[in-house]
């Protein structure tokens, strides 16, 4: 077996040639993280048994981040028989550091230069750079399989090579020759102190080289510039529509308006066009057809029948109604994605978050918990301070995943019609402010963040490549749908089971009686009474919705009895009394919407949570977030409910003044608090003997 490792920068397509050479379906991104760990496949070539690890994107081998951390450490701890070191042809000059440094570490090497945009390859002279490095140089388009078999063909025809690094002659390499069949990679570490290596060799001498290590390399690298590369290549990722979607006043509104654009077209145009013709074909050829033989099969009377109709025909129905729009999301995801857009959010968040204790790294995780939490809660890996990565962590179910989204769309279609676009809307934005706040209160409390080094480089804009994205949605959409089919389905099949038999395991439909669910219903929705939540049923669909969020909307419909796919017979079920779910008005509704939205996330987030940042945080964090779910849910419901007693300009008179001298007490504090230090301020930063007043 060939054992191959495939390196290189961020945004050169290592990915895409990983999924070219393997013929798999990675995920692919234009951020750090999307490659967390080492992924790893075998697949055989010409009779020849190859196996590809993707390695994490790194800038380099010293490991100042998670990613490289992971690299360096694969890359001299495991079995290498070849590197295939990936660049992008438009970026090489900045790509070549890390070949130089691959190229120190004396294993066999192929350079891969990855032809993103046609424009940029032709200004390569190949021949002359093979010459200047010694080693082998392929050009390709990653995507294509044709130059997926020239990279396969170049790894099983490996011939040794003899690298050329003529700069090293210009180091002091004595100066770290602790013995002379010390590897010259590590005498290079050495010199730049490297604290891995240093802690390797168990050496703790500082030899402080760092500067001249790397001024060599970029002196070497300037040299392959004027000799193999065209005079004109134009700088990575510029754009004149960067002068737009980057300026300092525009950048964000720009940002906010393509995502209430997205969730427009995705929850009430296109997307509600498409759930409803899935949902008239599911009932017309499968809902309808199955009700019949089961009724004719066993009696509409029996249990089998109901289980039929409410479990598996309201329940799983109703959420799989959904799938278009799931579809559509992840669709416009990846737009943002692939295009280069996201890198930019990265940017532009950068110093709002640099405020409240993150850095532009933790966006891709937020943005990726619209999506999914527990895919997102993994990227929070590439943090390089440990707070903050706990902290992205915990704040990663604040944000509204897919799943929510049928439990907005059932209930506040019922409660508000078309204005439930701005709910909707406004519960997305929601979770991304108590994400900022609550990062704002862990930074300034239990969780304080150390300064973080943040590397972003703008890709290039792209068009995205229909065929990648397509796989990647259908992977997406496979996973909903053996989600609806296995776990909802189970679920649901628990909760007609303890809605329809009472604790001593008689069945409901025959002699009557109250079910386990119900009593254990009853026993907890207390809880929920200030909250507005005062029906038994709704305390269950919570429970449910422990599971997997999706499962809340099926609950509903099981417990209502709703025996159709049919999410608006589902959502005008909760405003009838005589239902287990009711809500008693709309402000009750938009209090249960919050408490969805900020509550517990789902057991696969809770599991991938406890693995990521340990089980005592996963208890604070799980803690906090029902608090907080509570507390939000509470002011809601309250703020809502004057509303609709008292209309909303004379509340909206009464919270502004309240804030008024909230902000006014805040002042205050501020300025006593000055006083009691330094004279000057308590942001003075001036080294001086003035004693603090006591």
């Amino acid at each position: 077996m060939i054992n191959v490792a495939l390196v290189g920068n961020p945004n050169t397509g290592k990915t895409t040639l990983f999924n070219t050479l393997t013929f798999s379906n990675e995920h692919t991104g234009n951020w750090h993280g999307v490659t967390v760990e080492e992924k790893a496949k075998v697949y055989k070539f010409k009779g020849q048994e190859i196996k590809l690890i993707d390695l994490p994107g790194v800038y380099s081998l010293s490991p100042m981040s998670y990613e490289e951390e992971v690299t360096l450490n694969y890359l001299l701890n495991k079995d290498v028989d070849v590197i295939v070191n990936i660049c992008d042809a438009s970026n090489l000059k900045r790509n070549l550091y890390l070949t130089l440094s691959l190229m120190e570490l004396g294993k066999p090497i192929i350079l891969v230069i990855n032809q993103i945009e046609r424009h940029s390859l032709f200004k390569i002279d190949v021949a002359k750079l093979e010459k200047m490095l010694g080693i082998r140089v392929v050009k390709i388009t990653a995507k294509k399989k044709s130059d997926g078999k020239i990279v396969n063909d170049e790894i099983v025809n490996f011939k040794e090579a003899n690298p050329i690094i003529p700069y090293v002659k210009l180091l002091p390499l004595e100066k770290a020759g602790v013995n002379e069949d010390m590897p010259l990679f590590y005498k290079i570490k050495l010199l730049e102190d490297d604290e891995t290596i240093k802690k390797k060799l168990n050496i703790t001498k500082t030899f402080g080289e760092i500067d001249r290590v790397a001024n060599v390399r970029y002196d070497y690298i300037g040299e392959i510039e004027k000799t193999c590369l065209g005079e004109n290549l134009r700088t990575y990722g510029k754009s004149k529509l960067d002068d737009i979607l980057l300026n300092r006043f525009l950048a964000i509104p720009i940002f906010i308006c393509i995502l209430a654009l997205i969730f427009y077209l995705t929850f009430f145009s296109i997307g509600a066009w498409l759930s409803d013709g899935l949902n008239f074909l599911l009932t017309k050829f499968v809902s309808n057809p199955l009700l019949k033989v089961t009724g004719n099969a066993f009696g509409q009377s029996s249990w089998v029948f109901s289980l039929v109709e409410v479990a598996l025909v309201g329940g799983v129905g109703s959420v799989l109604s959904f799938l278009p729009q799931v579809a559509l999301l992840l669709l416009f995801l990846s737009v943002l994605e692939e295009s280069g857009y996201l890198s930019r959010v990265a940017f532009i968040s950068e110093d709002i978050l640099g405020k409240v204790g993150l850095s532009g790294k933790s966006v891709y995780t937020l943005l990726m918990g619209f999506g999914c939490s527990t895919s997102a809660i993994l990227t929070a890996r590439n943090m390089d301070d440990k707070n903050s990565k706990i902290k992205t962590a915990l704040l990663t179910p604040y944000m509204s995943c897919a799943a929510k989204f049928p439990v907005y769309a059932v209930l506040g279609g019922a409660f508000f019609g078309a204005k439930n676009i701005f709910v909707i809307i406004g519960m997305y934005f929601l979770g991304v402010a108590i994400a900022v706040i609550m990062s704002y209160i862990y930074e300034k409390t239990i969780l304080k963040s150390k300064a973080q080094s943040f590397i972003l480089e703008f890709p290039a804009y792209r068009v995205m490549d229909l065929k990648t994205t397509l796989k990647n949605i259908w992977k997406n959409v496979k996973d909903f749908v053996i989600r609806v089919g296995s776990l909802i389905l189970s679920m649901n099949v628990i909760v007609w089971l303890l809605s329809n038999f009472t604790i001593k395991f008689s069945y409901i439909g025959q002699g009557g009686g109250v079910s386990i669910l119900e009593t254990v219903g009853k026993i907890i929705s207390p809880i929920f009474w200030p909250l507005g939540l005062k029906s038994w049923g709704i305390s269950s669909a919570l429970l449910a919705g422990l599971v997997a969020k999706e499962v809340i909307v099926s609950s509903i419909a099981l417990l209502n009895g709703v025996d159709e796919a049919n999410f608006s017979k589902i959502g005008l079920s909760t405003m009838q009394s005589s239902s287990a779910v009711y809500f008693a008005s709309a402000s009750s509704v938009l209090s249960f919407l919050v408490f969805c939205l900020l509550y517990l996330p789902c057991i696969a987030s809770i599991s991938v949570l406890g693995k990521e940042v340990g089980k005592k945080w996963l208890l604070i964090g799980a803690v906090i977030e029902f608090l907080i779910a509570y507390f939000v849910a509470f002011i809601v419901y309250n703020i809502s409910l004057a509303v609709e007693s008292f209309g909303f300009l004379p509340v909206a008179m009464i919270l502004g003044v309240i804030s008024i001298i909230a902000f006014s007490c805040l002042l205050i504090y501020k300025h006593l608090r000055g006083k009691r230090g330094c004279p000057y301020g308590g942001r003075c930063n001036k080294e001086c003997d003035k004693k603090e007043i006591q």
